[in-house]
C-alpha cells in the first residue's frame, strides 16, 4: 500500500496532547529561586514550557507557597500565569479550582514543574496521581536546593506512577507535527541556548 494512502496509527494515550494537557508551574519564586541548584536553567526551562503552552493553547496556572515569606513568581514567569493563588498547604492541591476547571475541559494530563522537587512538587504530584490525573514532570524543569533531595524524589516519583520526562520532549508531544506555524515556534523555543549557570 502506498505510504501517502496508509491510514496512520492512532496517537499513544502515552503521548500528551495540546488538547488534553495543562501546565501547573509551582511556586517559583524571587526568594527561593537563587537558593535552587541550576537555578537560571530551571526559570529558563520553566520559561519554555510556558511560551509552549501559550504558542499551542496549553492552559497554565501557578501558585506561590507562602508569598509573605517566600516573595512572589519571578518576573520571567509571572506574566504569563494570570491571577496566581497563594497556598498554605506544600501541595498546590489546596487550589482545586485550577484542577476543577481542567477537569471540566478534559485535561487529565497535568505537566508539573517548579520547586522544590521534594516538597512542594512532589506533594502536588501525589495528590493529583490520587485525584485520577495522569502526571508528566520534566526533569530539567524542577529543583530543589539539594541534589540529594531532588534526585529521590524523582525516584519516587517515577516509582509512584508519575511519568518523567524533559522540557524538550514535553513541547514536541504537544506539538505532534511538523510543517504548521506552531512547530516554528517550538522548533524556536528548542533551538535557544540555555543561561550559564
Amino acid at each position: 500500500m502506498p505510504m501517502d494512502t496508509a491510514q496512520p496509527l492512532p496517537r499513544s494515550p502515552e503521548l500528551m496532547n495540546r488538547d488534553d494537557s495543562a501546565l501547573l508551574v509551582v511556586d517559583m519564586q524571587v526568594r527561593l529561586l537563587p537558593l535552587i541548584c541550576g537555578h537560571r536553567r530551571l526559570v529558563w526551562n520553566v520559561r519554555r514550557l510556558l511560551d509552549g503552552a501559550r504558542l499551542l493553547a496549553v492552559p497554565a496556572a501557578g501558585t506561590e507557597q507562602y508569598p509573605q515569606g517566600l516573595g512572589s513568581t519571578a518576573p520571567e514567569l509571572a506574566p504569563y500565569l494570570g491571577t496566581i493563588p497563594a497556598k498554605l498547604a506544600f501541595s498546590a492541591g489546596e487550589c482545586g479550582a485550577v484542577f476543577s476547571t481542567w477537569r471540566d475541559q478534559g485535561r487529565w494530563k497535568i505537566v508539573v514543574c517548579g520547586i522544590e522537587t521534594h516538597v512542594c512538587v512532589a506533594q502536588t504530584v501525589f495528590d493529583l496521581l490520587a485525584e485520577g490525573f495522569r502526571v508528566f514532570v520534566p526533569v530539567d524543569a524542577v529543583g530543589a536546593r539539594h541534589a540529594v533531595d531532588h534526585e529521590t524524589a524523582l525516584r519516587r516519583l517515577d516509582s509512584s506512577g508519575a511519568t518523567l520526562t524533559t522540557t524538550e520532549a514535553t513541547l514536541f508531544e504537544w506539538c505532534a507535527r511538523a510543517g504548521t506555524p506552531e512547530f516554528k515556534g517550538i522548533s524556536q523555543l528548542v533551538r535557544e541556548l540555555p543561561p550559564e549557570d
